[in-house]
């Protein structure tokens, strides 16, 4: 066999190096992409915005506002909701990287009324930086709790009324104009919209709640969430498991037995638990009282992920709507 030629030995190595070359291309952009998805999974984890997004920043607490939120503006702000899916608005934290960047927010929204005890603090440095600042609880009218170890305290479960969120909505959209690169025009348009979709909602709540027998306008759940339904619906809070407004409290043995008194007396078919909370304890009630009640789960301080079954508030006050119409009718 004869040697190859000088010239085939050099495009044989000339093609050797253009091939070297092309996978070295492909490993650095290998490199970069993954190094682009690493970023991206940083600042997803961290709630920054990606390098040269310069639209204002709405810092939310709860999930529920943070949809609200994100209904009026669209994209014309970065809305970054600080409650994940299915957590407890009474006891969710957040990291430092995120208290600090709400520092330097353009506005702060909360619910108010001491519902976010875990983030308080944050919310008042915020506020002490210079922060703008929006308290949903400020524009409604606010109910006490009426019994329990928190009778007489201001409840912070407003939203379970649409017609509150309304008022909220009305004292929200003119703060949000307010803010820098928020097109007034567009907002405007949004705003309107949402509360079409609210006056929808209730007028669809008030035919559901129709069906339901005053003697069975009843309601147990984990603990105080629906003051604000019953007093716009006509229904009667019979009592809760856990007594006080927040989750972290615990109920005592004459709690439970007092709750199996009243369901025995009212006759009430179901009991409901909240999704953000166990339902030991109220299965625990439902077990102990000598007749047959259902447990039902509802969505009440909390929305679900995208793929769950109350990812906007609309969506969870119908849902909770149709199981309460359901759990109570005869």
């Amino acid at each position: 066999m004869r040697a190859p030629s000088t010239a085939r030995r050099r495009a044989g190595l000339a093609t050797a190096s253009r091939s070297t070359a092309a996978r070295v291309a492909a490993v650095r952009v290998a490199v970069v992409r993954a190094a682009a998805v690493t970023v991206a999974a940083a600042l997803a984890l961290t709630g920054c915005a990606p390098a040269g997004d310069d639209r204002p920043v709405v810092f939310v607490s709860t999930n529920i506002l943070g949809d609200v939120v994100d209904e009026l503006v669209g994209d014309q702000a970065e809305v970054v909701t600080l409650m994940k899916p299915d957590a407890d608005p009474h006891s969710f934290e957040i990291s430092a990287q995120q208290a600090a960047r709400m520092r330097a927010a353009d506005l702060v929204v909360s619910n108010g009324l001491g519902l976010e005890e875990g983030l308080q603090q944050h919310l008042d440095a915020a506020v002490d930086s210079g922060v703008a600042s929006f308290v949903a609880a400020d524009a409604i009218d606010v109910l006490d709790y009426r019994d329990g170890d928190a009778a007489g305290t201001p409840d912070p479960h407003f939203w379970t009324d649409p017609g509150r969120m309304l008022d909220v909505v009305d004292a929200l959209g003119p703060v949000l104009a307010e803010v820098d690169g928020v097109d007034a025009a567009g907002l405007t348009a949004r705003t309107t919209d949402y509360r079409a979709e609210l006056d929808r909602l209730d007028a669809d709540m008030v035919d559901a709640f129709a069906a339901i027998p005053a003697e069975r306008r009843a309601l147990v759940t984990n603990h105080h969430v629906f003051g604000y339904l019953a007093d716009r619906f006509d229904f009667d809070v019979v009592g809760a498991v856990i007594p006080g407004g927040t989750t972290l409290a615990a109920p005592s043995a004459s709690d439970l037995a007092d709750l199996v008194d009243a369901v025995e007396t009212t006759g009430v078919p179901t009991v409901f638990a909240e999704s953000s909370s166990p339902d030991r304890l109220v299965q625990a009630l439902a077990s102990e009282a000598d007749v047959h009640v259902d447990v039902v789960e509802l969505f009440t301080e909390s929305l679900t992920a995208a793929d769950g079954d109350a990812p906007d508030y609309l969506t969870m006050m119908r849902v909770d709507t149709e199981r309460i119409a359901t759990g109570l009718s005869p």
